[in-house]
């Protein structure tokens, strides 16, 4: 039997490896990708970030669906906010294209080239996947997450957590087609729930909805007390997101 390779071990008052040159600046690519960002996407508000697989082919009844939606969405003078790829992403952009209100494509840099779709009154690229999804969040009056992925999956969970743990204001999250989401928010209740990974309360964080004219209607029942623009409370918030 060979003997088992071990790790190097860091001696005790010598210090810790620096940083190359490289990684040193990649620092400051990072930082301007956040403020180009930010810059381009400060006027887009009220916002609705769309999710969705890229899997989906054009005459899919969830592209129709999510086509259908968005162009509400965009009528109803909400900005549509996609991944800026093909499938849901492309029909969610698509629907907002031809609206009143812009459609923007948040689109990433992958190994296998992610084509933009055409349908994009704003196109931002991104060569960090963590960038991207704080502007998902960052400037969305509310989450609709068709079906999809791991990638969708991700995102649903991740504006969950940040709601959940009031690192982020509350915003309608709504799962569109129930068939598709009835196991997982099932799971969720009793599951997590049940057996206590999370407060029952946690579960209502989502609403599931099957209409286009529904998902309108919730996002605007959420803020008809309150307006669209963040509270002050809530500013502060985004602020430290």
């Amino acid at each position: 039997m060979t003997a088992k390779a071990k790790l190097p071990r860091a001696v005790p008052g010598t210090a810790a490896p620096r940083p190359n040159g490289r990684e040193a600046w990649r620092i400051f690519g990072i930082m301007a990708e956040f403020v180009e960002a930010t810059e381009r996407l400060s006027q887009i508000r009220p916002a609705v970030s769309i999710f969705g697989s890229a899997r989906i082919a054009p005459d899919h009844m969830y592209y129709i669906l999510t086509e259908q939606i968005a162009r509400k969405l965009s009528d109803a003078g909400f900005a549509v906010v996609s991944g800026g790829g093909p499938g849901i992403m492309e029909a969610a952009n698509k629907g907002a294209f031809f609206g009143k209100s812009p459609s923007v494509g948040l689109n990433i840099q992958l190994p296998m080239e992610q084509g933009a779709n055409p349908y994009q009154d704003i196109s931002q690229t991104f060569q960090h996947f963590f960038a991207r999804k704080f502007m998902f969040v960052k400037f969305a009056s509310a989450y609709v997450v068709m079906p999809g992925g791991f990638g969708t999956l991700d995102e649903l969970l991740e504006a969950m957590t940040l709601v959940q743990t009031k690192k982020s204001r509350r915003i309608p999250i709504i799962l569109v087609h129930s068939p598709f989401w009835k196991g997982l928010v099932d799971w969720m209740r009793d599951r997590l729930a049940g057996e206590g990974m999370i407060n029952p309360e946690d579960v209502d964080l989502v609403q599931v909805i099957d209409s286009p004219d529904e998902v309108v209607e919730a996002i605007f029942r959420h803020y008809e007390k309150r307006g669209f623009e963040p509270l002050p409370a809530e500013h502060e918030l985004m602020l430290n997101l």
